[in-house]
């Protein structure tokens, strides 16, 4: 959705996170590996290589709030792609929450309002 207005370096570690966050859970899905693909083209990286980065070497590359919007709002796809959000998932986002400086209150709502969007695309 918004993906492309990432700069070349954040959207290759979007990539990178994207695949991270859709092997947690030691199963990726078939509804996980489209959004997966879908990101590749709609980010023009079809023929990007991962890398195999850290969470922590990932989450350096986003610098502006946009770009970490951005992210929180694209990885919500995909966790919610096969209908549940799993224990690992939980502790992932949790993470990148934190290393983004979301506070509670805030976080609360961003993840409402993605709920929302995501019954508007149902």
């Amino acid at each position: 959705m918004f993906l492309a207005e990432l700069a070349l370096e954040e959207r290759e570690a979007f990539l990178e996170l994207a695949n991270l966050i859709a092997a947690i859970d030691g199963n990726r899905s078939v509804f996980e590996d489209s959004i997966l693909n879908k990101y590749q083209k709609e980010m023009d990286l079809k023929e990007y290589q991962l890398k195999d980065l850290t969470l922590e070497e990932i989450l350096k590359k986003f610098k502006s709030e946009r770009a970490k919007n951005i992210v929180l709002t694209e990885l919500f796809q995909l966790i919610y792609a096969d209908g549940v959000f799993h224990n690992q998932e939980s502790e992932s986002i949790k993470k990148i929450k934190e290393h983004f400086g979301f506070d509670s209150n805030e976080f609360s709502s961003f993840k409402d309002w993605i709920d929302k969007i995501k019954e508007l695309s149902v």
